[in-house]
């Protein structure tokens, strides 16, 4: 689908909304960046604001007082609010734009109300929050329309990982999103979407990137832009290791790779909506917006940079078969069932002649269902508290650089990428040697 005038997705992650200054520079980005042309601004819950809401929804399901941390999330809200002039008292009513007050009034009436049980699907209904209070907030300060996304991006019932569906997806945005685009720039919220029955979805940790993806596909956009407090998409996270590397530009299939690793800079989805469509994706420094950024698209580029990539909280678990029989396709058809029913995602695996291993992220919860399903048929031992990293384009200096002086519990090698499993080891400073 082609717009009369082009239409240009811009992304802001929770860094670049996090307090009343930073939505200032967003609308200064705005205003000298995304002028020309339609303009569909996706934004994410502001700072830390989810994890606060995990907390607040953790101690609701056990029953425990919330009170403190619900208070400082709504506080917070006001606060920046007030901060930018925006805040319900100077705000003018619209027509389908809650207030903030009301929608601080609804999060309270739905934890106070919370079923037990079904503990996904009512992290969805809670966690949602802190992008429709981020929307709300920035929507006011631009002076843009801001758009509930819950009814437009249908997906299953897959609580905190909702599956598009694209037909009524894509029938919902073209029938509503370009008499409103026309009006002037549009605010929307990444994470979220919404099922046929009206409960709300999420749609994987940081997948706001996904959310501006879905819309560029059914929208026919002309580019997304993906707005991060990095120079561009680097061979290295600057936090955690030393002299990084921009890539200038870097093609589809070289970044779906790199997020599939954990790459923290795009979220895994997002590239195959766009390099169908063959819509680039540029990712740009909110504190630099002047500067080139990176280019991912459909292009062709000699060997990268060796690009370092590291997951933390991950479990290590093998098992074993208790008669001492070899590790069959039967075995394996049972454990890959167990891993799918309580959904922790294999990250790495390796097996011997009676033991089979993988590396997930951690969760307690998912981990000891697990243990439930398959301890009766097998021996499993497992390992927390572990880092995974991801070598992608490696050499010897590189596998030298990230594992000297470490325990390899587990390591894998292909042509282009090495990957290992260990205890963490750091340096005084904190960072990565």
């Amino acid at each position: 689908m082609q717009h009369p005038h082009p239409l240009r997705i811009f992304k802001f992650g929770g860094a670049s909304v996090k307090d009343a200054a930073a939505i200032r520079n967003l609308a200064r980005i705005v205003q000298e960046h995304g002028s020309s042309g339609q303009l569909l601004i996706v934004v994410s819950a502001m700072g830390k604001t989810t994890n606060a809401l995990e907390e607040v929804y953790q101690l609701a399901q056990a029953g425990q007082d919330y009170a403190a941390p619900l208070a400082a999330i709504r506080d917070f809200h006001q606060r920046v609010a007030q901060d930018l002039a925006v805040s319900d008292d100077t705000a003018a009513p619209t027509a389908g734009v809650p207030t903030l007050a009301q929608l601080l009034e609804q999060l309270q009436d739905r934890l106070a109300t919370l079923p037990t049980g079904e503990f996904d699907k009512h992290y969805d209904q809670i966690v949602s929050f802190g992008e429709l209070l981020a929307t709300l907030i920035v929507a006011r300060a631009l002076g843009a329309h801001w758009l509930n996304c819950r009814p437009l991006l249908r997906t299953d019932h897959t609580w905190r990982e909702g599956r598009i569906d694209w037909p009524t997806t894509k029938r919902n945005l073209r029938t509503t999103l370009p008499q409103v685009l026309s009006r002037g720039p549009v605010v929307t919220q990444g994470f979220l979407g919404g099922t046929a029955s009206g409960y709300t979805t999420t749609l994987g940790r940081e997948g706001s990137d996904y959310t501006a993806a879905i819309f560029a596909y059914c929208l026919g956009a002309e580019s997304v832009t993906i707005w991060k407090d990095v120079a561009g998409l680097l061979n290295a996270d600057p936090k955690i290791f030393a002299d990084t590397v921009r890539y200038p530009e870097v093609s589809y299939q070289e970044t779906i790779e790199m997020a599939y690793y954990g790459a923290s800079v795009i979220h895994p989805k997002t590239i195959k909506p766009l390099a169908v469509r063959s819509i680039p994706l540029l990712v740009k420094s909110f504190l630099d917006p002047a500067a080139e950024g990176t280019r991912i698209h459909d292009c062709r580029h000699g060997l990268l940079a060796p690009a370092f990539i590291r997951k933390t909280s991950q479990c290590l678990v093998s098992f074993e078969s208790k008669d001492l029989t070899f590790i069959s396709e039967e075995n394996l058809e049972v454990i890959f069932g167990a891993l799918a029913q309580v959904r922790l995602k294999i990250h790495l695996m390796q097996n011997s002649a009676i033991s089979f291993s993988v590396c997930t992220d951690f969760s307690a919860y998912r981990l000891e269902k697990l243990l439930e399903a398959l301890r009766g048929q097998f021996t499993i031992h497992y390992n927390t508290g572990l880092e995974l990293y991801t070598i992608k384009n490696y050499d010897a200096a590189s596998i030298r650089r990230l594992t000297q002086g470490r325990e390899l519990l587990l390591e894998q090698r292909t042509r282009q990428t090495f990957q290992f499993v260990c205890r963490a080891a750091e340096d005084a400073s904190g960072r990565l040697l």
